[in-house]
């Protein structure tokens, strides 16, 4: 994809994938999730993670897999919020861009 994707939207993105599994899904599966939608390495959607734990919006939990412990992400209460708050904005966005390549007054 040629447009950049900022830190809002990314957090939007991984919000969205991580709240499709109620139970939490881990790191791995949540990259391949997100590059159905935009290209993104492990190295950039790690710090995502982080910062979506930090602001309260993904809880942290760990449980063994095959012998080893993988780490799980589920959303929380606040992160559902921030979800919502994003697909609000990301639909009146869109919605402005869509007009505007369809020749119609954005006004």
């Amino acid at each position: 994809m040629i447009f950049n994707t900022g830190a809002a939207l990314l957090d939007a993105i991984v919000l969205a994938v991580v709240s499709k599994d109620p139970e939490g899904t881990y790191g791995y599966k949540i990259t391949q999730d997100v590059r159905q939608v935009i290209e993104l390495s492990e190295s950039t959607l790690y710090p995502v993670l982080r910062r979506l734990q930090k602001d309260a919006c993904l809880e942290v939990y760990d449980m063994e897999c095959a012998g080893r412990n993988r780490r799980y992400y589920k959303i929380t209460p606040a992160g559902w919020a921030q979800l919502q708050l994003y697909e609000a904005e990301w639909r009146a966005y869109s919605d402005k861009i869509t007009g505007l390549f369809e020749g119609k007054d954005i006004r």
